[in-house]
């Protein structure tokens, strides 16, 4: 090459160079750009997002609201009590042996097994984590509540000696109390608490809300504290932890204070509902000692309900069930041992209020629901029918149970005399006029038709949870009851095993050829209250509320009113369910044949002595036969103001069961003085 040519070589490195020095410069001004803009444009944004990060939102409980009585006296309250925590984040720094030792030393102290205590450490759902209530279901965020009702003495060592118990804290905590005014129970009207579950938790988190501000909350589950617990639960207070990366909690950042819930004022009368709750008892146990002539033995007398109604407001003044069980073996968590035996058959299944679930066959406490109809459909009070022994019904003879031969009555003799036979007569006449055709499920029965009227078959509405329904055992139902149960007695029929009763074999091969039909001995039974009608205490209340105040259903109620923290009061409405279809000359008839079953009918032997010049009683009493046990006892009854209904299981007549108790009830009402016991003759 000549000394004279031109070489591009260094010209194209020169150009090479200065195009990788303007990349590398441009992606500088980006960089510095960016850092710029989330240093200085986005900063405050940034710095909420870290800072939400390291922080966590705890639930701070607030007091829970009180229950009074409609005097103010209060049944479920709140008290102080001292507990033991432990603070996980501090636990989990502990190498495991180290753990172990220090819960082993806990243990010891609090009187627990270690392994119990351990599981109460550990969240629900972990791996290797216990079932509820043994795990902790609320937020890791916080101190875990180990032992409850501790001693200051207790407290005072876990305190002083915390180089032994790392993370161990003693603070005080509000829980349930219950001062008992008079004495009384009252669990199955206020209810319980218990602490959320999982799956209402899985339910707050499908409905958009965050369920970790919920994890320690109690929750109403039975009675009062589960219908209004909105409003008794209050309004929580939230405190926002400072958590580590590793998720230990380091400090507080900010909390707001909770907001105490409502108090709850109610028509229950401590004095009576501890009135009602002793002669309940009292008739149960009384029971027990008499001797049943028909099967042999005493009495079983298993359990109890009484209702105590306003009958102008519908309000609840007391309401009892038995047996029943503490309130306070909810407080602080149960034992599964302590929940078995609420639920527990061989202990009379306390948990279940037989005011509100007890379905039993009201026997004659029906006759004056038939009454009515009765009236209604043709007869009226001139009408005489013959209060025979039995009334034959085919090739069966129906017989009176608690009544013997009257004669020619009205049905104001019938309904103080209790005559079975009277309302057979009734019933099988209008059968047979509804045709007689007994697999006619459409067939119009006035009978039917005015226990539903008089709120039968439904729940009355009662402001408790849990309330049963009852059941009219009408045409339709005994289809319905036929078809879902015809294969089981057809089998049954076919091929009876070993020990099966005559009287099973001839029923089951009946039914199922034909037990869809709705026979005359249905229509009969029906009328007094027997066969597969049932009805509740509650409900029985509310019939009798409606002959007291002239034809008003209420729906019943326990709660008056809700009295906020801030002193604003909000009513709980009375609500009227129905007016029956009855006239009042009607009524007024009814009303004066049930005063009579405590003067001359078959309650008067239980009302010797007492003022009903002054306090005039109505009542009626109820015997219902049930298959296979003791007779049901029933007594229903109301004067001007109140209603009170008993009824005891397997326990004998209505009168010889309850009639004793509810006469005291009544002079609790009226503050009535008992009545002297008669005199003792000298013995000659």
């Amino acid at each position: 090459m000549s000394s004279g040519s031109f070489d591009p070589a260094p010209l194209q490195a020169r150009l090479r160079l200065f195009v990788i020095g303007v990349l590398v410069f441009s992606l500088f001004l980006t960089l510095f750009a960016r850092l710029w803009y989330m240093q200085v444009l986005s900063s405050e944004d940034y710095s909420q997002a870290a800072t939400k990060n390291h922080t966590r939102e705890v639930l701070i409980p607030a007091p829970r609201g009180a229950v009074v009585d409609a005097a103010g006296r209060t049944l479920v309250g709140n008290r102080v009590s001292l507990v033991i925590t432990v603070d996980r984040s501090v636990l989990a720094k502990l190498p495991d042996a180290q753990q172990q030792a220090m819960l082993d030393r806990l243990a010891k102290v609090l009187g627990q097994k270690p392994a119990d205590l351990r599981a109460r450490t550990m969240l629900c759902g972990e791996p290797g984590a216990s079932k509820p209530p043994a795990c902790w279901n609320g937020t890791p965020y916080q101190p875990i509540p180990v032992a409850k009702d501790v001693s200051a003495q207790v407290a005072i060592e876990v305190m002083e000696r915390r180089e032994d118990f790392p993370g161990v804290g003693a603070e005080s905590a509000t829980l349930r109390a219950y001062p008992a005014p008079y004495g009384v129970n009252a669990a199955h009207v206020v209810g319980y608490l218990s602490p959320i579950t999982t799956s209402e938790l899985d339910e707050l988190d499908k409905s958009g809300q965050d369920s970790v501000p919920h994890r320690s909350d109690l929750v109403g589950r039975a009675g009062l504290e589960r219908t209004y617990d909105a409003m008794l639960r209050g309004t929580p207070g939230v405190k926002n932890v400072v958590v580590d990366a590793i998720g230990y909690t380091t400090g507080v950042e900010k909390q707001t204070s909770p907001v105490p819930g409502a108090t709850l004022v109610t028509s229950i009368d401590a004095r009576i509902q501890a009135a009602v709750e002793k002669e309940l008892r009292s008739a149960i146990l009384t029971a027990r000692k008499q001797y049943d002539k028909i099967t042999k033995r005493n009495y079983v007398a298993d359990s109890g309900a009484a209702v105590v109604m306003d009958t102008k407001t519908g309000q609840v003044v007391a309401m009892a069930s038995y047996p029943t069980y503490d309130p306070r073996v909810w407080v602080g968590g149960i034992s599964q041992r302590e929940l078995d035996a609420l639920y527990s058959p061989a202990s009379g299944t306390p948990l279940l209020s037989r005011a509100l679930q007890g379905q039993l066959a009201p026997g004659s406490t029906f006759k004056p629901i038939t009454t009515a109809a009765a009236m209604g459909a043709g007869y009226g009070p001139k009408t005489r029918l013959d209060c025979t022994s039995f009334f034959e019904v085919g090739d069966r003879k129906f017989k009176n149970y608690e009544s013997a031969s009257y004669g020619m009555i009205g049905f104001d003799e019938a309904l103080a005399l209790s005559c079975d036979t009277f309302f057979y007569r009734i019933a099988y006449d209008l059968w047979l006029k509804e045709g007689g055709d007994s697999s006619n499920i459409d067939a119009f029965d006035p009978l039917v038709e005015m226990a539903k009227k008089f709120g039968l078959g439904r729940p009355t509405g009662v402001d408790l949870p849990g309330e049963a329904a009852g059941r009219i055992a009408d045409r339709k139902w005994k289809k319905q009851y036929y078809d879902a149960q015809k294969d089981y007695y057809c089998k049954l029929a076919e091929r009876p095993p070993a020990g099966t009763s005559a009287f099973l074999k001839q029923f089951s091969r009946e039914f199922c050829v034909d037990g869809y039909r709705y026979r005359a001995g249905d229509a009969v039974n029906f009328a007094i209250g027997q066969g597969d009608t049932t009805l509740t205490p509650v409900q029985l209340a509310t019939v009798y509320s409606a002959l007291s105040n002239g034809g008003i259903l209420w729906e019943p109620r326990v709660a008056k009113k809700l009295v906020g923290p801030n002193g604003k009061v909000q009513p709980v409405p009375a609500k009227i369910s129905a007016r029956l279809p009855v006239p009042a000359t009607t009524l007024r008839y009814i009303d004066r044949a049930l005063q009579e079953t405590v003067r001359t009918g078959t309650a008067a032997w239980k009302f010797n002595g007492f003022p009903l010049d002054r306090v005039p009683v109505r009542a009626k009493t109820g015997t219902a036969e049930v298959y296979g046990k003791q007779t049901t006892s029933w007594l229903a009854s109301y004067t001007d103001r109140y209603a009170v209904v008993m009824m005891i299981s397997q326990a004998g007549t209505g009168s010889g069961a309850s009639g004793t108790a509810v006469r005291r009830i009544y002079e609790a009402l009226y503050n009535l003085k008992p009545a002297a016991p008669p005199a003792k003759q000298a013995t000659p």
